[in-house]
């Protein structure tokens, strides 16, 4: 008989529509939002299940969030349905109802659980190690948007709204500038400047969709690396994570996983000098994410990517100066520079980018050709 102490976590697998008896629970991943558990069961087609509590502070609205979800299988399923049950299965995250029907559970405690079928034999990285495996992250994104560019994005709520919004995020370092709540603007000032003689030149996506140039799209938002599940041989299976899958633009998607890809530096490396850019990861990724999404990608996206490259970074250092100058109230740090550490590593990243950029963008245009 299994046994375990949380009885909540237990209660909780208990409400879905699992078969079997529970064998084992397990902590699960190194996600640093939700809490996610392995669920082993004895059920005779030796399925596993992955069990998650939703962190509802971040994500508020959790209806909405898993109607997304959903909806972005849903239609994964579809577009992979020709290649058979068995790649389908492989290729997409598969939700486990409740036992009502629901998409998720809410437990006396107003926790919030979801569960899906555990994809077996895979593996995944936290950091690009070899070319070969930036090739696969970039086809395994380039994969994900084609697949859903067919699926109109009004049909997705915003569960972040503003989240690559560079207007907003600036807005609120102004706002943590005029405040100065911890006493560290006077500090930052050639930070500041840095981020300044940038700002329009960073809003050239906003403008362009402003425009009409953009289309909207249905965009992951969190391209990380370790949002790819692989196989054995380190060929794409699966895209996961998909809490902030939303309408946004391709470029967002493009920026965020060149800025973790090609930085050979550690992301709050102390010692600026070595951030530096591994050009060869760079046209790895890009010539895996342009494999797949050529297809559908119009003139004016395939010009913004190299704008994402840059804005994404720059964004991010955004994001941790103002919680550096509101007193680290937001990201968890180790030391209370961190957040500053994080700041200038992430600027020195859009510097190196600046003096590559001619280059970069050739690799680019080169990929199309690939």
């Amino acid at each position: 008989m299994f046994d375990c102490k949380d009885s909540t976590i237990v209660d909780s697998v208990n409400h879905f529509d699992i078969h079997g008896e529970i064998l084992s629970v397990e902590r699960f991943g190194s996600g640093h939002i939700n809490d996610t558990f392995c669920v082993k069961t004895n059920n005779p087609k030796g399925e596993s299940y992955l069990l998650q509590r939703i962190n509802h502070h971040i994500f508020t609205d959790i209806p909405a969030l898993m109607q997304n979800t959903k909806i972005v299988l849903d239609h994964l399923k579809l577009k992979l349905a020709h290649r058979g049950p068995e790649v389908v299965e492989k290729s997409t995250l598969t939700l486990v109802p409740t036992l009502s029907g629901n998409l998720y559970h809410k437990d006396a405690e107003d926790g919030y659980w979801r569960m899906f079928i555990l994809l077996e034999d895979t593996k995944s990285y936290d950091i690009v190690e070899t070319e070969a495996q930036a090739y696969s992250g970039g086809q395994a994104f380039g994969e994900f948007q084609m697949q859903l560019a067919d699926l109109d994005a009004n049909a997705l709520v915003e569960v972040l709204p503003n989240f690559h919004n560079i207007d907003f995020r600036m807005g609120n370092l102004r706002e943590a500038v005029a405040k100065d709540s911890a006493k560290r603007v006077s500090e930052v000032s050639d930070l500041l400047r840095f981020i300044a003689d940038r700002e329009t030149i960073m809003r050239s996506i906003l403008m362009r969709a402003e425009k009409g140039e953009l289309p909207l799209r249905i965009t992951h938002n969190d391209t990380k690396f370790n949002n790819v599940l692989l196989d054995k041989d380190d060929n794409v299976q699966c895209v996961i994570d998909l809490d902030t899958v939303m309408p946004g633009y391709v470029a967002y998607d493009f920026g965020d996983a060149i800025r973790t890809v090609i930085n050979s530096a550690a992301e709050d490396e102390p010692d600026i000098t070595k951030v530096k850019l591994d050009i060869a990861l760079f046209s790895a990724y890009t010539n895996g994410y342009m494999q797949a999404a050529k297809h559908f990608l119009t003139a004016a996206e395939i010009e913004s990517l190299l704008e994402g490259v840059f804005l994404l970074p720059f964004m991010q250092a955004v994001r941790f100066l103002t919680d550096y100058l509101n007193g680290d109230i937001y990201y968890k740090i180790q030391y209370p520079s961190h957040n500053l550490v994080r700041t200038k590593a992430q600027l020195k990243l859009v510097e190196e980018l600046e003096i590559e950029k001619q280059q970069l963008r050739s690799i680019l245009y080169a990929s199309l050709n690939v």
